[in-house]
């Protein structure tokens, strides 16, 4: 593989931090090398290192002469009277790009929905981080250094987009950087990774999973080699405490504070786990919405955003809303929040609803203004349980990762990872009992993402979550729906199953998959609809399926399984907390025991839809 690109012994100083300290590394052809690690520790220094952008306070960068990269910084450098053709074509004559198979692609992929003499000032900012990503992409460069390529993009988007990396150059030629928090899209275009952490970089083989598994690995053998060190720590303080001339000349509390060190020396903990958080109780209602629509006037006329909904949301449930940019998903939220009217039906919202959300834009923290960290964290008197013990406002969020520097920083000059934990953390005082995330996500490294994910994972509210993070989706969430020309169709195969129904839209092709009702039992519509009349007396009826309807039934077998494997974590809860309970309280007894045979009841079901799945498979 030939040299590309790389740095000798770089250093990299700014006037308060060391960013890189004799940091050495190459990129080779046909390299797809995925940058993570915390914000703030140089991820996107690195690309502007390497792309030529910043030149090194030490060592020196080198680059194979010949070489022509790409860079797509975080912010674009688009003029607002531009049109979107001369921004992404320049003054490329149109047979020449309208000839080129590659670029009319790109154009489709990324921009088949905004208007192509549209000035750039008038895009939103999802539309012009397309049109600068597809600005870019048109380009023959030999390395791509992108920097958070999947910020404003929708799921359809982002697939695509992995897609066109991966086919973009033969095997073994060209060359990918790419900083992104988007773990999917990491494992999906990524065949090594870069960790940036304490001003150095440490390369790992694989995507993201390898790489999660290689870092385990690595922090298993350090708290290995910190035990060995505690354990010399102890045998060193047994025979101060316990040998005889600790008794004769050593003063008595030193004596003390050694057995102590002895009898308890605290395990060390990095993961944050938030197991257990006081939440208002809810009521059977939640939200409510029969027969709703939701219309805007438009110089045309108006434009219909929801077409007569129906959506029952339960205490406990978990649901992610997927739709492409504009459809209407916030718009949504904000019906459900009571913030908006509809146009027609009603939506009924529990009378011990509290809801909690968390925008895009973060709007809730503009109100603290120069307001320091610490100010704001000392107005909450209440206090959380965490691994059994109470912690204040100010010790969970060192917990989320902010350091006593971080404390004593303006609201206002905070980085966008630490707003969305701080504004998440301030919401979650409050103690609600339905959360509204709208992409929570943003912003935040791939270690915060796991932490927030620890903490949403067990938060035994009703959660309603808006992102294009398909691994966030999925871990968080029991059931994805979609916004889909007005409607919300329930996804039993999730977001997979969203990407396909797009493409059939966009092909035009009509849709052989079944649609299903939001509030019908995950699944159940979707076997009724394959099954239904199938004649029983032709034993070759199974096999006369449909390509749409066999990945629907596999879709189904697999979300069952994982709802199974929820329900079982939860039966597991239960019976912890009711062996923990007092065994005279009889009533909180057999209320543990209903909740259990309640969970034991859905697994029952799915397990049974599973079977019929199977069968109808013939497997």
């Amino acid at each position: 593989m030939a040299f590309l690109l790389g740095c000798e012994k770089v250093g990299v100083d700014f006037p308060t931090k060391t960013v890189f300290e004799s940091v050495s590394l190459g990129v080779n052809e046909g390299d797809r090398i995925g940058i993570v690690g915390r914000n703030g520790d140089g991820k996107s220094t690195l690309l502007r290192l390497l792309s030529g952008e910043l030149i090194p306070d030490e060592g020196r960068v080198l680059k194979n002469g010949t070489v022509r990269v790409g860079v797509l910084g975080q912010t674009d450098d688009l003029s607002d009277d531009d049109s979107v053709e001369r921004a992404v074509i320049g003054d490329l004559p149109e047979y020449e790009w309208a000839g080129d198979a590659r670029i009319r692609d790109i154009i489709a992929g990324l921009l088949s929905d905004i208007d192509w003499h549209a000035p750039v000032g008038t895009l939103s900012g999802g539309q012009r981080r397309r049109v600068d990503l597809a600005r870019l992409l048109i380009g023959d460069w030999d390395i791509l250094a992108l920097d958070e390529p999947t910020n404003h993009l929708d799921v359809r988007a982002i697939t695509w987009l992995a897609g066109h990396l991966k086919t973009r150059w033969r095997e073994g030629t060209g060359a990918l950087l790419v900083v992104t928090h988007d773990r999917w899209f990491l494992d999906e275009v990524c065949t090594s990774m870069w960790e940036v952490y304490d001003a150095r970089v440490e390369p790992f083989e694989g995507g993201f999973s390898a790489y999660i598994m290689a870092r385990v690995e690595r922090d298993r053998l350090a708290a290995l080699a910190e035990q060995k060190r505690q354990n010399a720590l102890r045998r060193e303080l047994a025979w101060l405490s316990r040998g005889a001339r600790a008794r004769a000349t050593k003063p008595k509390f030193h004596v003390a504070a050694a057995q102590a060190l002895i009898a308890d020396v605290p395990p060390l903990r990095n993961e944050l786990e938030l197991k257990r958080m006081a939440m208002a109780r809810l009521g059977k209602q939640v939200v409510e919405l029969e027969h709703v629509s939701v219309a805007f006037p438009t110089e045309d006329g108006q434009r219909t955003i929801l077409d007569d909904v129906d959506w029952i949301i339960g205490p406990g449930d978990r649901y992610g809303i997927v739709g492409t940019n504009g459809v209407g998903k916030t718009t949504l939220l904000r019906l459900i929040e009571g913030k908006l009217a509809p146009t027609r039906g009603t939506v009924k919202i529990g009378k011990t609803v509290r809801f909690a959300v968390l925008s895009q834009h973060l709007d809730d923290l503009s109100k603290f203004g120069d307001d320091r960290v610490r100010q704001v964290i000392g107005r909450y008197t209440r206090r959380m349980m965490l691994d059994g013990k109470e912690m204040t406002p100010g010790q969970l969020l060192e917990r989320l990762g902010f350091s006593n520097a971080d404390l004593n920083e303006p609201v206002c000059d905070l980085s966008g990872g630490q707003k969305r934990r701080l504004a998440l953390m301030l919401i979650l005082l409050d103690e609600p009992n339905v959360l509204v995330l709208d992409e929570p996500g943003n912003d935040l490294d791939t270690d915060m993402l796991a932490a927030v994910e620890d903490l949403l994972d067990s938060w035994p509210g009703t959660l309603l979550l808006v992102t294009h993070d398909r691994y966030l989706m999925e871990r968080v969430t029991d059931h994805q729906f979609a916004l889909i020309d007005g409607k919300l169709r329930h996804l039993p195969g999730g977001v997979e199953e969203y990407l396909q129904l797009s493409a059939a839209r966009a092909e035009g092709i009509s849709n052989a998959l079944p649609t299903s009702q939001p509030d019908e039992a995950a699944g159940a519509g979707v076997l009724e609809a394959l099954t239904e009349g199938a004649d029983e007396s032709q034993p070759e009826q199974k096999r006369k399926l449909s390509g749409g309807e066999i990945r629907t039934l596999r879709k189904l077998m697999e979300s069952n399984e994982r709802k199974m494997d929820t329900l079982g974590k939860k039966i597991e809860a239960a019976q912890a907390d009711m062996n923990a309970a007092d065994p005279t309280d009889f009533a909180a007894l057999s209320e543990f025991q209903k909740q259990i045979e309640a969970y034991q009841a859905e697994i029952d079901e799915l397990e049974q839809a599973w079977l019929e799945a199977a069968e109808t498979l013939g497997e």
